[in-house]
C-alpha cells in the first residue's frame, strides 16, 4: 500500500525526546521486596562488609603488613558468611517483606548471625578462626550487626530512587507524547476516513494502545512480549507515512516473551532507528528487531540502517531513559549497548536475566 499523504512534520518525531524518567512509589499495600538476588547487592555486600572490617582492624595493628595479615584471616570467615547471607536473604526475601520494618531487620541479623556461626564453628574447631580463643558471640553479633548494615544500606538505596515520583510524573505526563507525532497520525487518520474507514478506525485503535501505554503506570514491570506488541502496532501507523519506504524485519524467539521489562523500553528504541535511519533516507531503510533466550539471559537488538544524510539531532534522552531504567530493574544484571556495527548499521543491543 502508497504511504497516505499527510501534512509533513516539520520537527522531530520521536515520542521521548523530552521524557525524563519519573518513578513512583510502590503500593504501600503491596509490600515488594528488596532486590536481594542480585550480583549488585552481593558486590556491595562484600565491598561493605570488608571494608568496615578492615577500618576496624586497623587500631590494634602495629604494621602494614600485620593489618594485611589480620584482614585476611578475617576474610577467611567474613567473605563466605558474606555470601551466605546473600543466599539467605535473597531465599527468604518475600518473607521479610510481609514483617514490620523493625522485624525485617532483625530477621536480616539474625541470618547474619547464623551465617558467621555457620562459618566460624568448623574453622575454630580446627585453629582456624581468627581470633582464636574469643567467645562465640562475638562472630555472632559482628555478624548480626554487619547484616543489618547490608541490608539497610539497600534499604536506603532501593528509597533513593523514589523522591522525584509524584512532582516530576505530573510534569512529565505533558511531554510524553510528541505533538509531532500525535500531529503526523491524526491527519494519517483524517485522510483514511475517506479512503479507506476501516484502517482509520484501525490507526485511531493503535494510537489509543500507545497513549494508553505512554500514560501508564511505568513503576509495574512487562513482558518482552507486551514490548513486542505494542511495537507492532506502532509501526503499523508508521507503515502509513513511510509506505515501502519503512522495511521491517522481526527474527524473534517465543522463548524470551516473558522476560520482564520497564514499560516503554523497546518502543523508544525503534522510534529512534525510524527516525535516524528511515526518515532522512530518500529510499528509506531497514529496521531489524531480534530477540533470543541464551539459557538464562534474555537478547534483544534494534538494528537499523543509517541514512546517507544526517538525521535532525535529538536530546538521546529517549535511549537515557530505557537505559537508566533498566539499570533500576536490574541492576548489575542488565546490559545496554548502542553503537555501529561493522558493516554500518546502528545497532541497540540489550541483555536481562531470563
Amino acid at each position: 500500500m502508497a504511504p497516505v499523504t499527510a501534512p509533513r512534520d516539520t520537527g522531530s518525531s520521536t515520542l521521548f525526546d523530552d521524557l525524563r524518567e519519573a518513578v513512583t512509589a510502590p503500593d504501600p499495600q503491596r509490600p515488594e521486596p528488596l532486590p536481594l538476588c542480585r550480583s549488585g547487592t552481593l558486590l556491595r555486600a562484600m565491598l561493605l562488609v570488608v571494608g568496615v572490617l578492615g577500618v576496624g582492624l586497623l587500631f590494634p595493628a602495629r604494621s602494614a603488613a600485620g593489618w594485611l595479615g589480620e584482614l585476611s584471616t578475617a576474610a577467611t570467615v567474613a567473605v563466605p558468611a558474606t555470601l551466605l547471607w546473600v543466599l539467605l536473604a535473597c531465599a527468604g526475601r518475600y518473607l521479610i517483606a510481609r514483617a514490620a520494618p523493625p522485624l525485617q531487620m532483625g530477621v536480616a541479623g539474625l541470618l547474619g548471625a547464623i551465617a558467621a556461626m555457620a562459618l566460624w564453628w568448623p574453622l575454630s574447631s580446627v585453629g582456624m578462626a581468627p581470633a582464636p580463643g574469643s567467645t562465640p558471640l562475638a562472630p555472632a553479633l559482628t555478624g548480626a550487626m554487619l547484616a543489618a548494615l547490608v541490608f539497610q544500606t539497600e534499604r536506603w538505596r532501593e528509597r533513593a530512587r523514589l523522591p522525584a515520583a509524584a512532582a516530576a510524573r505530573l510534569a512529565d505526563l505533558q511531554t510524553r507524547i510528541r505533538p509531532h507525532f500525535l500531529f503526523n497520525t491524526l491527519n494519517t487518520a483524517i485522510t483514511l476516513v475517506q479512503l479507506d474507514p476501516k484502517r482509520a478506525e484501525e490507526v485511531l485503535e493503535d494510537l489509543s494502545d500507545l497513549f494508553r501505554a505512554a500514560l501508564g503506570a511505568l513503576e509495574q514491570a512487562t513482558t518482552l512480549g507486551a514490548e513486542i506488541e505494542l511495537s507492532r502496532r506502532y509501526l503499523a501507523i508508521e507503515q502509513l507515512r513511510f509506505g515501502r519506504r519503512l522495511d521491517v524485519e522481526w527474527d524473534l524467539d517465543p522463548t524470551a516473551a516473558a522476560a520482564r521489562l520497564p514499560p516503554l523500553a523497546l518502543q523508544p528504541l525503534i522510534e529512534n532507528a525510524v527516525r535516524h535511519g528511515v526518515e532522512p533516507a530518500d529510499k528509506g531503510g531497514t529496521i531489524e528487531i531480534r530477540t533470543r533466550r541464551r539459557r538464562d539471559r534474555v537478547l534483544i537488538s534494534v538494528t537499523n540502517t543509517v541514512a546517507g544524510v544526517p538525521s535532525k539531532p535529538g536530546h538521546g534522552i529517549g535511549i537515557a531513559s530505557v537505559r537508566e531504567r533498566l539499570r533500576l530493574m536490574h541492576d548489575l544484571d542488565a546490559d545496554f549497548r548502542s553503537g555501529l556495527t561493522e558493516d554500518g548499521r546502528f545497532r541497540v543491543s540489550i541483555g536481562v536475566p531470563a
